[in-house]
């Protein structure tokens, strides 16, 4: 069976982004979903001085090997002032270093989820702009607005966004 890594690219421990991937994660119908927690995956502020000195962190080596099991990816991320997260930058740059690229040319779908009206618009557009560079073959993208409005229970209520995303993940199944 094929396998999808689903992680969010926040650092805070009751993160909106990480709750839509563990949502999300449930529309998988036709491949096992591995749900992480980049949080687990702790690296110091990634420098070439610091690279050439210690090498890459455990951490860092160990989810390079988690990434490489993947057939294809569910990403969600917040959005700081206007661009990826510090956080997710930063695993980003360590695992760049490791010999090959973040999605090693697998299929990825990009979400955000925003308290507010703009739905994480500038860092989805971001992501989907700079993503192929790491070797996702993007499925596409969406962006939750004012989500606390959008749950009932813990789950997505019915409407075009769950329509939206559904239909990504059926696009990413399709092309794993």
């Amino acid at each position: 069976m094929k396998k999808i890594i689903a992680f969010s690219g926040s650092n805070s421990s009751s993160s909106i982004n990480q709750k839509l991937v563990n949502i999300v994660s449930s529309y998988v119908k036709n491949a096992e979903v591995e749900v992480i927690d980049l949080r687990k995956f702790d690296a110091p502020i990634f420098s070439v001085d610091l690279e050439k000195e210690h090498g890459h962190p455990q951490s860092m080596k160990d989810l390079f090997e988690l990434m490489s099991s993947a057939d294809g990816f569910i990403v969600s991320s917040p959005e700081h002032n206007g661009m990826v997260p510090a956080f997710f930058k930063n695993v980003i740059d360590w695992q760049s270093r490791m010999g090959r690229k973040l999605f090693n040319d697998k299929p990825a779908v990009f979400l955000a989820a925003s308290p507010g009206g703009r739905a994480g618009a500038s860092v989805l557009g971001h992501l989907l702009s700079i993503m192929p560079f790491q070797g996702a073959k993007v499925v596409g993208g969406h962006g939750i607005g004012n989500f606390h409005d959008k749950l009932i229970d813990g789950e997505l209520i019915a409407g075009d966004d769950q329509d939206k995303i559904k239909s990504l993940i059926a696009d990413l199944e399709a092309q794993l």
